[in-house]
């Protein structure tokens, strides 16, 4: 990762709790020219070393400018450990005009072993980072205001500790399944996210077991469990969900699914299934020939009896007649 400019600047501001406000100033020469995720080095803050991550052309699909704060090594840390800190992104051109400052400045996020990083999937738009004239001399400023509110270097484990996010409860455990899935990153998600009914907090569930269907690979999904996870999707969408990205993502999978070959034995198995499903009905489908056959049988015969007693009935009447004339005679 090339980084032509970096520099940190500390200040003691908020007294309260020995709060230490921080930051980062970070300018990237040749913006545009930049394709993959670049980084910071990394700076120490409160026992425990960060970095700042910036994807010049978005993430996993999106026409946004991507960025996040990480935790880095956090191996070294000790079991239990976390920090909370609240943190905010500003954007700057080459003459130092406010380009992009992120929302929630105030808020306090949790940084622990089950959740490395928080950001922003969705800041400016590439196509208005790409406009002529925009980014003076192809230069991005970045600069990042850390406060950390919260420091525990060891402690108990973190996984089932709970964390409100807009009003329903989250496992810590759970965040990087959905940090995964950028829905935490989503900004407009963080903005749409208002439940009008109490009860949909409870149905996160839902939404975290769609998240892990369609983090699975392609080749590994059926279009039945890509139908379900529609149906529960738009069932959270009349519940008060602003999920209209996630619709895409299945239907992209959905395409996706169509069209992987057969290279491993999950779609073998679909194979397999609708194989079976076509002889399930091959099978209904000769069951309902083999009675109609009998039925076909049974008037066959019907006929050939009521056709033989004509006949029978023809015979004697004839018998009948042909008597009657010899004694007229």
């Amino acid at each position: 990762f090339i980084v032509h400019q970096f520099y940190f600047t500390f200040w003691s501001k908020v007294h309260q709790h020995l709060e230490m406000e921080h930051t980062l100033s970070w300018v990237i020469d040749n913006f545009s020219e930049k394709n993959d995720e670049i980084r910071t080095a990394n700076f120490s803050i409160s026992g425990c070393e960060w970095c700042v991550c910036v994807h010049p052309k978005g993430a996993s699909g999106s026409d946004h400018l991507c960025l996040y704060l990480q935790v880095v090594n956090p191996d070294s840390l000790s079991l239990g450990w976390k920090r909370r800190a609240s943190y905010c992104f500003v954007l700057l051109n080459q003459s130092g005009k406010e380009i992009f400052r992120s929302p929630e400045e105030s808020r306090c996020t949790l940084f622990c072993s089950e959740i490395l990083s928080w950001g922003y999937y969705k800041t400016l738009p590439l196509s208005k980072l790409q406009e002529k004239g925009f980014l003076k001399k192809n230069k991005l400023t970045i600069k990042i205001y850390i406060k950390v509110l919260e420091v525990v270097h060891q402690g108990k484990s973190t996984e089932n500790e709970m964390l409100d996010y807009r009003g329903f409860q989250i496992p810590a455990s759970q965040i990087a399944l959905l940090n995964k899935n950028v829905i935490i990153y989503d900004r407009n998600f963080a903005v749409d996210f208002e439940p009008e009914n109490q009860a949909v907090k409870t149905k996160y569930r839902n939404l975290l077991r769609i998240v892990e269907t369609l983090s699975k690979p392609p080749q590994s999904l059926s279009l039945a469990q890509l139908c379900n996870a529609q149906s529960e999707l738009t069932a959270l969408e009349e519940a008060g969900f602003k999920l209209d990205w996630l619709n895409s993502k299945i239907e992209e999978l959905s395409v996706e699914c169509k069209k992987e070959p057969l290279s491993d034995g999950s779609r073998v198995r679909q194979l397999e299934d609708r194989v079976n499903n076509v002889e399930l009905t091959l099978s209904d489908l000769k069951a309902e020939l083999d009675r109609e056959k009998i039925k076909s049988a049974a008037a066959a015969a019907s006929a050939a009896a009521a056709s033989s007693f004509q006949f029978i009935d023809f015979i004697i009447k004839r018998f009948f007649l042909s008597c009657f004339s010899f004694s007229k005679y």
